[in-house]
């Protein structure tokens, strides 16, 4: 536990938390991700009491630098703020339930064709002495090709991948759901390239199919890290106060590209989205309709997609 580092005064307590969740069973990252922040938060503001001042100050915090996210990440902190009244503090703030009222998705950055083409470009040439150097542009190629999820491509085992059958498991995803897709010829040669300088570097054996300099799980924050890296280094241009790209903007491109595919095609995009959900791991079909909405030309062309069409699903990954 004591590689969590935390230093606010709240450390001993966040350190014998975690401890607790995983005795439940409870290994998240993100929920290790989101303390560290109010951690560091705390520290920053030298924050003394868990009050609710602290607790809403950071969660605010959190809201302005991710903006239109999705409020789930407030469970955390909200019991850990439960954990901590029924451990030696009965008066710590737990974050009350009406912070998560009025979440709106905010619209997503979409890709061009020539920002993924100079992105990936750029990427191959990657300047770093970490894994990165080899791994990135098969990291983002599976989020581009698949519409896989960061943290979906992040905990890939090499077993998941099987670059023979040419298909990839993604296992025990959002909602404990699993699903197999396949890859494309291009994504297998980039992913066997990848796999064979890494069994190379740290052997046969690896705890992820994306590893860092030390042979662990690639970190949530060193994706993030590695796309900005990426996106800079391509000379891309980033909107000042506007929407900025990240690496889940591939996740949206791979599904509002399909959907408008299938109006240029003429295929009932109605038909074809019960396959887009299961392909992309939703669980209902409402947040796949949200992405016709941030599909630029849906909602002119819509009238058109009233026509019968043949609803056949498409090639192998949705190329």
């Amino acid at each position: 536990m004591s590689t969590y580092k935390f230093t606010s005064v709240f450390a001993r307590e966040l350190t014998r938390y975690l401890a607790f969740k995983q005795g439940m069973g409870c290994y998240g990252d993100s929920r290790i991700w989101y303390l560290r922040s109010f951690d560091t938060y705390c520290t920053e503001h030298q924050v003394a009491s868990f009050d609710q001042q602290a607790v809403e100050g950071w969660v605010m915090f959190k809201k302005s630098s991710q903006p239109g996210s999705s409020p789930s990440w407030m469970s955390y902190i909200r019991d850990f703020g439960r954990w901590m009244r029924t451990h030696d503090n009965p008066e710590a703030y737990v974050l009350a339930e009406s912070w998560k009222s009025g979440f709106f998705r905010s619209q997503p950055y979409l890709l061009s064709r020539e920002e993924i083409s100079l992105f990936f470009q750029s990427a191959t040439e990657l300047e770093t002495t970490s894994p990165w150097k080899w791994q990135s542009v098969a990291f983002f190629a599976l989020m581009h090709s698949c519409g896989l999820r960061t943290c979906e491509t992040r905990r890939l085992q090499p077993r998941d991948v099987d670059l023979d059958k040419g298909e990839i498991d993604v296992l025990w995803s959002k909602a404990n759901r699993s699903r197999r897709l396949p890859i494309t010829g291009q994504v297998i040669d980039v992913l066997a390239d990848c796999d064979r300088t890494s069994r190379k570097r740290f052997g046969q054996q690896r705890p992820g199919f994306f590893v860092s300099s030390t042979a662990a799980p690639v970190s949530p924050a060193s994706i993030g890290v590695t796309f900005n890296r990426i996106w800079d280094q391509a000379g891309l241009p980033r909107a000042v106060g506007g929407r900025q790209p990240h690496p889940y903007s591939f996740r949206h491109h791979f599904a509002y590209a399909n959907i408008e595919r299938w109006m240029a095609e003429g295929t009932d995009v109605n038909a074809m989205l019960p396959y887009l959900a299961r392909y992309m791991g939703h669980a209902s079909l409402d947040s796949t309709f949200y992405y016709i909405h941030t599909s630029p030309d849906f909602m002119d062309g819509y009238a058109a997609l009233t026509h019968d069409g043949p609803g056949v699903f498409p090639e192998v990954g949705f190329e």
